[in-house]
């Protein structure tokens, strides 16, 4: 299927790897021109080479960190300010008991994953209302729909962004701009092996074991792809897709029990 998104531009937030970096690399194979970011340069640069030469995609790398307001701009600013396609996601806070929680860790969390990304958004989303196309991408959290323990502050902060933006996603449907949410659960990235290290280290279980019961619990019995996720991204981003927003899409291979 033609997605019809060649020749348009995209932004794709913290996408020097796992499903930030699937992401841009769908576009990328859609034939869009695709601005990507990564905290430092050795982190980026190397990443969007290899994307641009195995797509022969446009791709543009900004470094730094999306908490400041200043690299959000120049985001905006190497897209040339117009702005077709915008895929908000940032890593969540680490993993705590709620009651670890101060203040300042409040602060810092809904910064990044919803103060940042509602900033980008209102930056862009009037250029897309004028231009009568824009599709937006919120990478969530599977916790959204279903929070878990030592993930309190991400649940909260990316639920915060989906009531925020769910509202908008309906002042702006008319002008065939969506807003959508990705909600991930468990993807075979660094961030997942990560956890699971710090959870055997924990529990004193061998980690191919933990994985194993992760594996398990999940009915698809496996982990998901990062090409996979990035393949439903795209997906959301094309001009057939104009016809979804503000919802709220899990892709966690059946883990969720509920219907709604």
């Amino acid at each position: 299927m033609d997605l019809g998104i060649a020749g348009r531009t995209a932004i794709v937030c913290a996408s020097s790897r796992g499903l930030g970096r699937a992401c841009a690399t769908a576009l990328a194979r859609e034939g869009a021109r695709v601005v990507m970011n990564g905290r430092t340069p050795e982190s980026i640069e190397p990443v969007a080479r290899t994307i641009a030469e195995e797509t022969g995609a446009d791709i543009v790398a900004v470094a730094g960190n999306l908490d400041d307001a200043g690299l959000r701009a120049e985001l905006v600013a190497a897209a040339g300010g117009q702005v077709d396609i915008l895929v908000n996601n940032n890593g969540g806070p680490p993993l705590r008991d709620f009651r670890q929680v101060d203040e300042a860790a409040m602060l810092a969390g809904l910064q990044a994953n919803m103060i940042a990304p509602v900033d980008l958004v209102q930056r862009v989303i009037d250029g897309m209302v004028e231009r009568r196309f824009g599709r937006i991408v919120n990478i969530t959290s599977a916790s959204v729909k279903m929070p878990l323990p030592m993930l309190d502050l991400s649940s909260g902060a990316r639920a915060g962004l989906t009531g925020f933006l769910g509202g908008v996603a309906r002042q702006v449907a008319g002008a065939n701009v969506t807003i959508n949410f990705l909600l991930p659960g468990a993807f075979d990235t660094d961030r997942l092996s990560g956890s699971m290290e710090r959870e055997s280290a924990a529990r004193g279980v061998d980690k191919a074991q933990l994985a194993d019961e992760r594996r398990k619990s999940i009915p698809a019995g496996r982990f998901g792809t990062p090409e996979e996720f990035g393949t439903v991204c795209a997906f959301l981003c094309s001009a057939q897709a104009g016809y979804i927003t503000g919802q709220s899409l899990l892709i966690d291979g059946g883990t969720y029990p509920g219907i709604v």
